[in-house]
């Protein structure tokens, strides 16, 4: 028998806000994110602080906006632990955070035109893209890798069509 995850009240406040982000109230999503941000604190559980931030930059389409949010994302991977991030979900491993985290930090910084800095990014992301999981999630992520790595290439700042703050625009 597996162990049932404990409750999670934050997880579960970070989830309802990022879900009225998903139907389109990303100001509304944004604002209730920052609030529960304000409460964790900088020093606050790294899965929170990680997740929050992670969902935070996709809800900005302004990509300096985004960014700042995503490097706090990394900073709170960087103090998670596998044993933390499997009490939220059994056999989930920070490892496989990493990927994602430096393709949306390469794509930040390839819209404002930093490319050497996003090829640096991209690179990371390439690097750790073995620690992916098999299946759409993983796919969806190595796809993306491969579609900011040929937009840096091309010096193109252009938003990636599937990216979600594209859709964050109110």
């Amino acid at each position: 028998m597996t162990a049932t995850p404990a409750a999670d009240p934050t997880m579960d406040a970070i989830t309802t806000a990022v879900t009225l982000g998903h139907q389109g109230e990303t100001a509304r999503a944004r604002q209730e994110l920052l609030v529960i941000w304000e409460d964790l604190g900088v020093l606050g559980d790294p899965l929170h602080r990680c997740t929050l931030a992670h969902y935070l930059a996709d809800l900005h389409p302004d990509p300096a906006e985004a960014l700042m949010w995503d490097v706090r994302a990394l900073d709170a991977a960087g103090a998670l632990t596998d044993r933390r991030a499997g009490e939220h979900h059994a056999g989930l491993e920070v490892a496989g955070f990493y990927p994602s985290l430096h393709l949306n930090i390469a794509d930040n910084l390839r819209r404002l035109g930093s490319f050497e800095a996003a090829a640096g990014q991209i690179s990371e992301a390439e690097e750790r893209v073995a620690t992916l999981p098999q299946g759409p999630y993983g796919d969806m992520i190595r796809t993306a890798i491969r579609g900011v790595r040929d937009a840096i290439t091309a010096r193109d700042t252009t938003p990636r069509s599937s990216s979600p703050t594209v859709a964050a625009t109110d």
